[in-house]
């Protein structure tokens, strides 16, 4: 049986999910919050929704997908154009070239995942924000940073689950 117009429709609203949720998260995390130093110590939450996405349906989260993501980081923060997106592409083709590491295992490993890629992926950051824009970061918040950033996994990994629950859990076969 050949799906309707509106199967159709709805099966791609559903498969580009994980895109606009990460893109929602990108243009939340730019959003002054009245904290002191919030915006130099939020976690990466984009980098945990990259993370995320890429390990449970790399299908849907491809390398342009991410690429784009990260131009936008880059626009919406003021950062050097391409800093983030170029250190996005790598966590993303870090994890596609280890995808059969993550693929079935449990929540603790993957989070071990994380704890392994976020750093290379901050320091990567760091150091190209620093040829690129002569960009100094203290090593402190940088260090909370990357602890928060960690410690942050558990919530977002829970909430993007959910969402992946809530409008993949019918696309997973399609």
């Amino acid at each position: 049986m050949t799906p309707t117009f509106l199967q159709r429709l709805d099966l791609s609203i559903r498969q580009s999910a994980p895109v606009a949720i990460t893109l929602l998260v990108a243009i939340l995390m730019v959003v002054p919050l009245p904290l002191p130093g919030y915006m130099e110590l939020a976690p990466d939450l984009v980098l945990i929704a990259v993370f995320y996405w890429t390990v449970h349906r790399p299908d849907l989260m491809r390398a342009w997908a991410v690429f784009l993501i990260g131009l936008l980081q880059d626009i919406l923060g003021g950062g050097p154009l391409g800093l983030i997106a170029l250190v996005l592409i790598l966590v993303h083709a870090a994890i596609i070239n280890q995808h059969k590491a993550f693929r079935g295992k449990s929540f603790g490993l993957i989070w071990a995942g994380f704890m392994l890629i976020a750093p290379g992926a901050h320091i990567v950051a760091a150091v190209l924000a620093f040829i690129v824009a002569d960009a100094h970061i203290e090593l402190s918040t940088f260090g909370v940073r990357l602890v928060l950033t960690v410690a942050a996994y558990p919530a977002m990994a829970w909430l993007l689950g959910r969402a992946q629950r809530a409008f993949l859990a019918s696309t997973a076969d399609e």
